[in-house]
């Protein structure tokens, strides 16, 4: 099987949150609103960075939403209404490749419409 050129078709939007239940409740949402095919939470991962001045440690959890790329302005605007943080990172990657039934599966399972 090759795998199809999807360059700029799908992403991946990735955001951190200081709690499990937190990254669970924003990925619930996001795909129950059918704005991200999937969710993956990774953690807790070590956190370092300056916040008003001083350096921060903390845990954070990674959350990963798979979705396409034209969905990224809802998506990201969807996240920033529920997220706890007063500046939520959100970074977007695009997905060079996938499986074709991967990308069919990523279309069926998101929408255009709010």
């Amino acid at each position: 099987m090759t795998l199809p050129d999807v360059a700029r078709r799908y992403v991946q939007l990735q955001t951190t949150v200081d709690a499990r239940e937190k990254a669970m409740d924003l990925v619930r949402s996001a795909v129950g609103a059918r704005l991200a095919a999937c969710g993956q939470i990774v953690g807790p991962v070590g956190s370092i960075y300056r916040w008003k001045g001083r350096v921060e440690e903390t845990d954070e959890w990674l959350v990963l939403f798979t979705t396409r790329a034209g969905l990224v302005e809802r998506l990201e605007r969807f996240l920033i209404e529920r997220h706890p943080y007063e500046v939520p990172e959100i970074v977007v990657l695009p997905i060079e490749r996938t499986a074709e039934a991967y990308g069919d599966w990523i279309e069926s399972e998101t929408q255009d419409q709010p």
